[in-house]
């Protein structure tokens, strides 16, 4: 660990092969990050970057540079560049075409949240299945109070998208005894649920009115901005709850409000709100049906060494030329 943390800012010590930026995310420590890679890849010279000065001095000469962004400044210095590894799974806010100019890479972290973000959605599941949250909310009145709880088992869920998360949401299904309905863009390519159906509205609206919970786990795009709509939402069962493991603005937020305090949702549980963050005077606050959570599904402390072995591997394929993982970019 000292040896290793001697190499942290180190400007003067050649050219290191793999450049760890100093802006960190979900309050990890970026240091870290460098250390898991240095777990993984011994052998090559990691650095971590503290100041901007260090950014710069240590970005021009390095072949491979990861963290949360890199603007164009910082991208003009980067003489040697082959690799940025995003820390992000997005990278909209990346300055990409500037980073094709210059004929680099550019991979993320997509799928390495995907298990911690299941985990929460199975969690969402079951609690609103066995009334967790009203068991809690009568511990904390010191209530001893009987209240009807339900069973998981036999019931409908759809998964909107079949990415990382929604498998990883499908296969810790099983073995709950519950039917799976996917959803995703292109049918024909089937998925791990029990059934797979497109977007097309028909197949769709038969699937939410068959739903007893709706795990929303698909990116944002033009298709999906507030594809849970009143009228989705009309067409679930009173007694379904949606679970949003993705983009708050995938869900239309009055319209839920509105179904919950009508009864026409027996709940929600969202890690992802629309507007983000939710203000502190928004309706949802205050509904008893509503559990939210801060964008925390896939903040676990084994964020850095998923991310790490992707890095890990992207390095020894380009050291052998050999194939990317997670490339979003390919100039």
């Amino acid at each position: 660990m000292g040896n290793a943390n001697a190499r942290d800012g180190d400007a003067d010590g050649g050219a290191p092969d793999i450049v760890v930026l100093r802006e960190g995310t979900e309050g990890l420590a970026m240091a870290d990050y460098a250390e898991a890679i240095r777990e993984r890849l011994p052998a090559a010279d990691v650095r971590h970057a503290r100041t901007p000065s260090e950014e710069r001095a240590l970005v021009r000469r390095a072949r491979v540079v990861t963290g949360v962004g890199i603007d164009e400044g910082l991208l003009s210095a980067a003489d040697n560049l082959e690799l940025f590894a995003c820390a992000f799974a997005g990278t909209d806010h990346l300055p990409m075409a500037a980073l094709e100019r210059r004929g680099v890479t550019v991979t993320n972290a997509g799928g390495i949240h995907a298990p911690g973000i299941a985990e929460q959605a199975i969690g969402h599941m079951l609690a609103f299945a066995r009334r967790l949250h009203e068991g809690w909310r009568r511990k904390q009145n010191r209530e001893w109070r009987h209240f009807q709880s339900f069973e998981f088992a036999d019931s409908t869920v759809t998964v909107v998208g079949l990415g990382s998360i929604g498998r990883a949401v499908t296969q810790r299904l099983e073995g709950f005894g519950v039917e799976t309905i996917g959803v995703r863009y292109t049918e024909r390519k089937g998925g791990p649920t029990d059934e797979v159906i497109g977007f097309d509205e028909g197949p769709f609206h038969d699937a939410l009115a068959r739903s007893d919970y709706l795990v929303i786990a698909c990116p944002l795009t033009d298709l999906t901005r507030r594809l849970i709509d009143r009228e989705a939402i009309a067409t679930l069962p009173p007694h379904a709850v949606i679970v949003n493991t993705a983009r708050g603005a995938i869900v239309d937020t009055d319209a839920v409000v509105d179904a919950l305090r009508a009864g026409g949702l027996r709940g929600v549980a969202l890690d992802v709100t629309d507007p983000e963050p939710l203000p502190e005077d928004h309706a949802l606050w205050t509904l008893q049906n509503a559990l939210i959570t801060p964008h925390t599904g896939g903040h676990t402390p084994k964020h850095w060494g998923r991310l790490a072995g992707i890095l890990a591997g992207n390095h020894d394929a380009l050291e052998s030329d050999g194939d990317l993982e997670n490339v979003v970019l390919d100039p």
